[in-house]
């Protein structure tokens, strides 16, 4: 598939989420995120400009490059994140 990533995490939960993601830490050069919640609901954290996502099952949120973030579970969830070299389409 085209649209494929060239890289995903694997899939974390509420335990397993690395302290590297929750806390502030920024995408690199020419890389897109896919955050993508298997189960429950995840707090993605932009800073610049400053504002919060609810990430859910059938919500995905993608990433910039080199943007600012940090990412906190609501609870139990898991969450995968898929890195792209172009803007994710929509719905994937």
């Amino acid at each position: 598939m085209l649209d494929e990533p060239y890289r995903s995490t694997p899939i974390f939960d509420e335990v397993t989420l690395p302290k590297a993601l929750r806390r502030d830490h920024r995408t690199k050069v020419g890389t897109w995120g896919l955050i993508r919640v298997l189960r429950g609901t995840l707090k993605l954290a932009i800073l610049e400009p400053p504002r919060e996502i609810l990430v859910t099952r059938g919500a995905p949120a993608v990433i910039l490059p080199e943007q600012a973030l940090f990412v906190e579970p609501m609870g139990p969830m898991e969450m995968q994140i898929d890195f792209f070299d172009h803007l994710p389409p929509p719905g994937e």
